[in-house]
């Protein structure tokens, strides 16, 4: 009889420390409808960024990612963005994205065709001061064993 007993609340235990992801909060409609539209990143900063460069979602160098422009539509969680800035490698691509409850936004870029479910890598950026015309995306990084913030500023495209 002890050994049941040990063994329901050793089950008991190891299935109720479940761990949360990322992916299965729930959605911010609030937030999500106020990043629908077009969109371009004014800048991307963080500090030392004279000096370090950052590959910004394993595609370029984060510099190249001022003047992309981002749609997001929030009825279906897709939209696209495109790098355009000279001198730096073009890159246009379809995107799903979400934002959780925990004011993350959950961020899948696909090869053309390429459906998300197919994608196993995405980014998890915080998002921070956001108005009708400007947000802020949050990306964290090590440097020098030093965790960091890559800010990337968004401003509204009529």
């Amino acid at each position: 009889m002890k050994k049941i007993f040990i063994v329901a609340a050793l089950a008991l235990t190891l299935f109720s420390c479940k761990t949360s992801s990322v992916t299965a909060t729930k959605l911010d409609r609030g937030t999500q409808v106020g990043m629908k539209g077009n969109w371009v990143i004014s800048s991307v900063t963080y500090p030392g960024s004279d000096y370090i460069k950052v590959n910004s979602f394993q595609l370029a160098d984060s510099k190249c990612f001022e003047g992309s422009t981002w749609k997001f539509v929030s009825n279906n969680n897709k939209g696209n963005m495109a790098l355009t800035k000279y001198d730096c490698p073009v890159f246009s691509s379809p995107i799903t994205w979400f934002v959780n409850t925990n004011g993350e936004v959950v961020l899948k870029i696909l090869d053309a065709g390429e459906k998300a479910k197919k994608v196993r890598d995405g980014y998890v950026l915080r998002v921070a001061n956001m108005t009708e015309s400007s947000f802020q995306l949050l990306d964290r990084i090590d440097v020098g064993g030093k965790m960091t913030d890559v800010v990337y500023q968004f401003q509204r495209v009529n």
